[in-house]
């Protein structure tokens, strides 16, 4: 009722008063005043901070947080060359900061009164020399850059790993734990080298420094950690549990990391004695399993949990080898991307390894903002694009044909071999069994076993004449004529064959192309073998691998790529390792080969 009449007299209710629309626009006019004096008094209060490395992982984080603070205008100086859009802000800025120069860090902390140093180098393209002009010497300029500009305060990102040597378990170790005398890899003992450096430097020129030394960092648009377990997913290598599984180690949500940097600023200059020249472990507090955080993951994004294990004594024996692996093809192989995540995989099944952070908690007043479970839910949710099932875990499986019906031709043959119709298939290979007893199992020579089909298929013939019905009207069989265009197609790839190997015996008899002798020999040699010594055991092999490999393949598609790429990597690696340790003349000979392959390879020049 009330609403009938306020539509037949809207005057009477709608309209405002003269009072109304002044009160209504004085507490607007109030409120606005109250609000921009408010950001005016904050602006003006407000820090200047810098954060190297903002546009990273736990940099983006750490913006943000100092953003929604209120009291820090925040510049982030990063070697990207542009900014992610939701760090955009009337209290930040941005600058193109290339750590190897001191001009460029010099401009970028110059009237800042803290730094908070968070740069990360991406272990999967590690590189040995453009990581130590970054970490190591980018962290001498930044030192230089902050005394030089009178800046105060300088909080360093580092790595609880820098305690880890690889061959014992830590267990609830503090901050006096020393660097160990030979560390796990070559980034790490990069990042103790950089944390010396910043500790170093406390008190030098009024410049307090404080490292931060955090336990496997993860959460939301993670590019390390999260990243590669959900890379394996798909893949068989998922199924597997390395050890016991029993194994704890501290995980690290990347909002606890940020705040923690906070915490440090803020209390180096309240407690500058027991924070200032000082590392800080910090962790969630709560030690798991490394493999019960793979199946959390796995579980929230809809995959198969892995239920396969391995044992521990296999896992101990393959570790040395893939450190060795690391050691001996430093970083200019592929096969490193692989080994790098595949040894931390393996050390967080072999060792426990978690840390003590009540220092952190006593000295500057750090506890975990987000507990794991929160962790682990929002990094799920993060990473939903990525669910078994979205539209982007779909991205590679676009095609309607797999890669073995590809190979097959997407005709009959395919649908044989691939069991399309599985009677069908059936007869084909019972027919095709058939032959190869007739041919090679009867113990008659190919020709009175040709001889024989013949004289069965002539039979044949006669009986169906002399019946009064014709067999083939009842069960038509499959038409052979082929069209004269396909003829000529077949024959026109005849020829080109046969120039082809021409042109090859030519250039074997020519003797000049030890490549080229080589690629024929050896399979030519390998024939040779395999037929001498039982064709009838080739050709069985043959019609079993038809008929059982190309629907294995389909099956098991991703897992067979995966496992192939990786032994051709391996094998790569290990032909690398090899000429490395032969002498200079014959690594020059295979050098000059493979550059002589590799100009055949290209194009001629127009």
């Amino acid at each position: 009722m009330d609403d009938l009449a306020a539509a037949e007299n809207p005057t009477s209710t709608t309209t405002p008063t003269a009072e109304t629309t002044m009160e209504t626009t004085a507490d607007t006019t109030m409120e606005t005043t109250v609000e921009t004096t408010t950001d005016v008094k904050a602006e003006k209060t407000a820090e200047t901070c810098v954060v190297i490395g903002g546009n990273g992982f736990i940099g983006k984080c750490l913006v943000l947080r100092l953003l929604q603070l209120g009291n820090w205008i925040v510049r982030v100086a990063d070697s990207s060359s542009s900014i992610d859009p939701h760090l955009s802000h009337h209290r930040a800025s941005y600058l193109s900061v290339d750590l190897r120069d001191y001009s460029q860090l010099r401009r970028a902390v110059d009237g800042s009164s803290v730094v908070f140093f968070v740069e990360t180098t991406d272990a999967s393209t590690f590189d040995l020399y453009e990581s130590y002009k970054s970490i190591v010497q980018g962290a001498k300029n930044v030192v230089n850059a902050c005394r030089d500009c009178k800046v105060r305060r300088l909080v360093y990102n580092s790595s609880a790993d820098i305690v880890f040597d690889g061959s014992h378990h830590l267990v609830n170790v503090n901050e006096s734990m020393p660097y160990p005398w030979q560390f796990v890899d070559k980034l790490t003992e990069l990042k103790a080298q950089a944390e010396s450096l910043v500790l170093f430097a406390n008190d030098y020129d009024g410049l307090l420094t404080c490292v931060i030394r955090p336990s496997n960092v993860f959460g939301p648009s993670d590019t390390h950690l999260v990243k590669f377990m959900l890379s394996q997913a798909n893949s068989v290598w998922a199924k597997f549990i390395l050890g016991d599984g029993n194994n704890l180690s501290d995980f690290t949500y990347v909002e606890n990391v940020a705040h923690a940097h906070i915490c440090a600023a803020e209390a180096i200059v309240s407690q500058t004695d027991a924070v200032a020249g000082k590392a800080f472990f910090i962790t969630n507090r709560e030690p798991w399993n490394y493999w019960e955080l793979v199946q959390r993951l796995y579980e929230g994004l809809g995959y198969q949990r892995p239920s396969i294990r391995i044992p521990s004594k296999l896992v101990s024996f393959m570790l040395p080898l893939v450190r060795w692996a690391r050691y001996k093809l430093g970083s200019e192989t592929e096969l490193c991307g692989i080994l790098m995540p595949a040894q931390f995989v393996i050390e967080s099944s072999v060792f426990t390894r978690f840390v003590n952070c009540s220092a952190a908690r006593k000295h500057i007043n750090y506890s975990p903002v987000v507990p794991m479970e929160e962790g682990i839910a929002l990094t799920v949710k993060s990473f939903s694009h990525l669910a078994k099932g979205s539209i982007t875990s779909r991205e590679s499986q676009v095609n309607d044909f797999s890669k073995a019906e590809e190979i097959l031709g997407y005709g009959k043959v395919a649908d044989v071999l691939l069991w399309r119709d599985e009677m069908e298939s059936f007869s084909y290979f019972l027919v095709t069994c058939g032959f190869f007893y007739w041919f090679f199992l009867s113990g008659r020579t190919f020709i009175s076993s040709t001889a024989g089909l013949l004289l069965l298929a002539t039979l044949f013939l006669i009986v169906n004449n002399i019946l009064p019905v014709n067999i083939f009207q009842k069960f038509p069989l499959p038409c052979f004529e082929i069209s004269e265009g396909t003829v000529r197609n077949m024959l026109d790839n005849v020829a080109s064959i046969w120039s082809e190997g021409v042109q090859v015996a030519q250039a074997l008899a020519q003797g000049e192309d030890w490549s080229l002798f080589l690629k024929a020999a050896i399979p030519l040699y390998m024939l040779k073998m395999i037929v001498s010594h039982s064709v009838v055991m080739l050709v069985g092999a043959v019609l079993i691998f038809a008929f059982t490999s190309f629907f294995t393949y389909e099956q098991y598609e991703e897992e067979v790529d995966n496992f192939i790429w990786i032994v051709v990597i391996v094998a790569k690696s290990s032909l690398s390792l090899l000429l490395r340790s032969l002498p200079p003349s014959i690594t020059s000979f295979f050098s000059d080969e493979d550059e002589s392959d590799y100009n055949l390879a290209q194009p001629p020049p127009e």
